[in-house]
């Protein structure tokens, strides 16, 4: 079998990529040499989605590869010293990854040159990175603790705190699952790529002015926005009657993020019934209210401080300071659900308003049949 070199990134693994090295091994023998997360960084100017271990792993693991390596050298033509050594017969690349380097390289080496005809596989729509990131990089959020204290008409019996992070898109969550889906597609309709950098409060405030234009009847809460475009983990402090907090804390520590980001679990429940309103049979009160500010301040100092029994706890307390207020948030399917919890479940709550969509847990251990969240950072 002929020896077909290839060499990329890798990153975001997809059928696109899949039926290339299929269309490779067409020809022979496929060798894969993958740009490590530096030489990535250098050429594209950002990190990758997926680590260079765990792009190997998958890499190594397709039937249409004979043998990859993480290359050892760097910029364009990184793969030179792996290429003498594999001594391949051809180097097979798609038209983004063509070069007239490369061209040149196997031409001065009487080495077969083949680009790819990108051919999806049957039945399957065509994918590449650029697409998907194109798709996906607007984050969603996940309230923690705290939540309906950024409208005016709960805060105005007692101040607080709405905590929340920004989590990577890693799946399309379901419509009305309360993870700020509406304002997430408003966001993209504004940023069709991604946020962008720079003065995220002036962003989350076009955010939230662009979604609750003058004249709505309902006015989404500043959460939602806010949310979305700070990245990592946020308490937002409310005044009496605000819609926007008076002040946000960030935290940003990537060792912090990975603790909470290593507890978190979604448990996928129905989304919300058409015609669901949480607002129906309110009982909205100041000790209420204050146990609900208490359990999102507690929840902050827990987080920290890393302290996992606590963070639970408070969790916990702040959907039931939540559901005291908001008795449709919850229904017997739900309680059920959380009634057969496995007790290494530390805390738990509804994303959003409720009525259906994720259970957040809090666990130190791993929960079967749950997804898994990246926090944006």
């Amino acid at each position: 079998m002929k020896k077909i070199f290839v060499s990329g990134c890798f990153d975001m693994l997809h059928s696109g990529h899949v039926a290339f090295l299929e269309e490779a091994a067409l020809h022979g023998d496929v060798y894969v040499g993958l740009g490590s997360d530096r030489t990535v960084f250098e050429l594209k100017g950002r990190a990758t989605i997926n680590p260079e271990d765990e792009r190997l792993y998958m890499i190594r693991s397709l039937k249409a590869v004979k043998h990859a390596w993480i290359n050892t050298g760097s910029g364009i033509l990184d793969f030179l010293d792996d290429f003498e050594r594999v001594g391949p017969d051809a180097l097979f690349v798609n038209e983004d990854g063509h070069s007239p380097d490369k061209e040149s390289f196997c031409r001065d080496r009487n080495i077969e040159y083949i680009i790819s005809k990108r051919v999806p596989k049957q039945g399957l729509p065509g994918r590449s990175t650029t697409a998907l990131r194109r798709e996906a990089r607007i984050p969603y959020r996940i309230d923690l603790a705290g939540g309906w204290l950024d409208q005016p008409y709960v805060s105005i019996y007692h101040p607080g705190s709405v905590i929340t992070i920004s989590i990577e898109p890693d799946y399309e969550f379901n419509d009305r699952s309360g993870m700020s889906t509406s304002t997430r597609k408003k966001a993209i309709e504004l940023w069709p790529v991604q946020i962008p950098d720079g003065d995220y409060e002036k962003y989350a405030k076009i955010l939230f002015s662009y979604e609750n234009p003058p004249g709505s009847d309902y006015v989404s809460g500043s959460q939602d926005a806010i949310g979305i475009v700070f990245p990592g983990a946020n308490c937002l402090h409310y005044m009496p009657g605000k819609y926007w907090p008076s002040k946000t804390e960030s935290i940003r520590d990537p060792h912090l993020l990975q603790w909470l980001e290593d507890r978190i679990y979604l448990l996928a429940l129905k989304p919300r019934e058409s015609g669901f309103n949480v607002t129906d049979q309110v009982d909205i009160s100041t000790p209420k209210a204050a146990e609900l500010a208490r359990a999102a301040t507690l929840l902050w100092e827990s987080l920290l401080r890393k302290d996992a029994a606590a963070f639970g706890q408070a969790m916990t307390d702040s959907f039931k300071a939540q559901t005291a207020m908001f008795p449709n948030m919850t229904n017997p399917m739900i309680e059920k659900v959380i009634s057969s919890l496995p007790e290494s479940v530390l805390g738990y709550k509804l994303s959003g308003a409720g009525g259906g969509g994720y259970l957040v847990l809090f666990s130190e251990t791993a929960v079967a049949d749950t997804l898994r969240i990246r926090i944006r950072n």
